[in-house]
């Protein structure tokens, strides 16, 4: 009969190393840049937009 392995999880998960959810530093500097362009976005064409059509006179 084979032998039940009886260590303890702790023992038996020594080498695993995780290291969880850490986002790498190109993906926030993607991030990053996609969110500049969208204020700068906002700030250049929407927000003129948006007064030209709500308050414009008929």
């Amino acid at each position: 009969m084979s032998q039940v392995d009886d260590s303890s999880p702790e023992a038996e998960g020594k080498f695993h190393n995780y290291r969880g959810n850490e986002i790498p530093w190109y993906v926030r500097a993607i991030w990053i840049g996609f969110w500049v362009l969208a204020v700068a976005y906002t700030i250049q064409w929407l927000f003129p937009a948006l007064q030209v059509e709500l308050f414009k006179k008929p």
